[in-house]
């Protein structure tokens, strides 16, 4: 018999204009039915042909589940077991590399992510720093941004890399003056050492995002946008089959599959509402803290330096068409000004093109761009006008900003990070973490967003740059009816209300109860995900 569940005596932030707050909700199978009164619903309920099962919630905060809208999911799960590079001194991490290989027989390869050498007084590493602790295994090691990677000796040696090896197209290997590689590869030059390292297998894979479905289910998540390949969806596919997937996912696949997800007749939209495909994801430019992200003018202190353009608006507007022709969406990373400003000219070529030449592709595709970190000034309605989605993610804004100050500057930083502009021209916001760049927790994104200052409260009291800085209820928006209307499931996911999956999070404390500087330290009692606990915490009554 379909149970029937009512929760009651709860105080509900629903994000419903017609019910923003209620005390009680009804759940039947996957889906909510009704919000209303405690007495009122308990009393319509009480002779229901259904199993009844009443949860009082003795006045705990209820909200919409929240969406990750820009995650690595393979690149996260498998994070979790290397080796933490983000240190403050390069020694620190060269010593956690020298302990992993007690654990690992000589020749297997270690691998660890999230150094940041501008974190680092020594700046870059090189591979003899690592050849010194690790002699006898191959190491490479991530840079945080995922756009750069430090690598061994014996890495180099198993990539074929040497004194003339030529760049790779999109990339560079980092030479010492006497044109050695320093063990230091940026962008597509990463690519020639990874291909020599063992993937793991499809079981440890599975295995991998199981143990990471779990921690982001305690954390509030109940939706991810991934961003990672082919051999994620696979295993994404096995888990959703065998019954083992509980997040919502929606599945982003590389521009390098377009072709063969054509050839299959994939569309944006295809799958069910438990996994299905988003977009299809592209490159403009590289990241910041590599320095490749693609400028209008030089990094400061580099004046041969403007970045990476990887993609222009004419190839992006022709391999978009290709893509939008056959039904899919885009999403496109951009980081720098002229990257934005490169990636905004092709997507006003393709909306013209959806309006005159492809009439019968499903009406303005969801098209977004990811990351948005810096904007010109003449760019900054564009977005808005364009109907595309800013996905953006708060924490990178505390996390970059010494950077951004050091390489970008006042005048170009006063529209980095901007989630306020894009939001006053009208821009849908959809929040995300770029885990593993960043640690997925929505709710050091959510105190990210509402104050622009690390835990310690730097830089100001006021915030960096505090003109960008959203209201709470912005922000939450953001994790939720933004991140849903970017998934093409406004009308089924990001809000508490009847005909909508019942999919949320109950919390000890009211967000808006609380000072904005304790919003990082909320976490969720218990998650629910169509009508069905996921998680909840030991002892908490649920």
């Amino acid at each position: 018999m379909t149970q029937l569940s009512i929760l009651y005596n709860a105080h509900l932030i629903t994000q419903d204009k017609k019910y923003p707050k209620a005390t009680a909700l009804a759940i039947l199978g996957e889906k909510i039915i009704e919000v209303g009164d405690t007495q009122q619903l308990l009393e319509k309920y009480h002779f229901s042909p259904f199993k009844v099962e009443g949860i009082d919630l003795k006045g705990k905060t209820v909200l919409p589940g929240l969406t990750d809208a820009h995650l690595h999911l393979q690149h996260y799960s498998l994070s979790l077991h290397k080796v933490n590079c983000e240190t403050d001194t390069k020694e620190m991490c060269l010593t956690r590399v020298a302990e992993r290989t007690k654990d690992l027989p000589a020749g297997e390869w270690i691998l660890g992510h999230g150094w940041n050498q501008n974190q680092w007084q020594s700046g870059f590493g090189d591979a003899t720093d690592l050849d010194h602790v690790a002699p006898h295994h191959p190491v490479y090691l991530t840079a945080k941004s995922l756009h750069a990677a430090w690598a061994n000796s014996l890495a180099l040696q198993k990539a074929g890399i040497h004194n003339h090896t030529p760049d790779p197209p999109g990339g560079s290997i980092v030479r010492r003056s006497d044109g050695s590689p320093s063990g230091i590869l940026l962008e597509s030059a990463m690519q020639l050492v990874e291909e020599c390292i063992p993937p793991p297998s499809l079981h440890q894979l599975k295995q991998a995002i199981r143990t990471a479905q779990a921690s982001l289910l305690q954390i509030g998540i109940t939706c991810i946008h991934d961003f990672d390949g082919k051999e994620c969806f696979t295993a994404l596919q096995e888990l959703h089959q065998d019954g083992l997937l509980t997040l919502r996912v929606i599945k982003n696949l590389p521009a390098e599959l377009m072709e063969e997800a054509i050839a299959l007749g994939l569309r944006s939209g295809f799958g069910d509402d438990r996994l299905r495909l988003g977009s299809l994801k592209f490159f403009a430019d590289g990241a910041l803290g590599p320095r490749t992200a693609a400028m209008f003018e030089p990094y400061l202190g580099e004046p041969n330096n403007c970045g990476n353009l990887l993609l222009d608006s004419e190839t992006l507007t022709e391999r978009g068409r290709q893509a939008i022709q056959n039904g899919w969406s885009l999403a496109v990373h951009a980081i720098g000004d002229r990257a934005n400003h490169e990636v905004l000219n092709a997507f006003q070529n393709l909306r013209r093109l959806e309006r005159d030449e492809f009439p019968s592709t499903p009406p303005k595709l969801r098209h977004r761009i990811e990351h948005v970190q810096v904007i010109h000034p003449r760019d900054r309605h564009r977005l808005a006008e364009l109907d595309l989605i800013a996905s953006m993610q708060p924490f990178h804004a505390i996390s970059d900003m010494e950077m951004a100050e050091r390489y970008w500057g006042q005048q170009r930083n006063r529209y980095a990070y901007a989630w306020r502009t894009q939001l006053d021209h009208g821009t849908v916001l959809a929040f995300g973490s770029d885990a593993p760049v960043e640690l997925p927790n929505p709710f050091w994104g959510l105190h990210a967003a509402v104050t622009r200052q690390r835990a310690d409260g730097s830089p100001s009291e006021q915030g960096w740059i505090p003109e960008e800085k959203l209201t709470l209820t912005e922000a939450l928006r953001a994790y939720t009816l933004g991140a849903a209307y970017a998934a093409g499931m406004e009308n089924r996911l990001g809000k508490l209300s009847p005909a909508y999956y019942a999919d949320l999070i109950v919390l000890d404390h009211d967000p808006f109860e609380v000072s904005p500087e304790e919003l990082k330290d909320l976490l969720p009692l218990a998650t629910m995900i169509n009508g069905q606990w996921a998680w909840s915490m030991q002892n908490a009554g649920i």
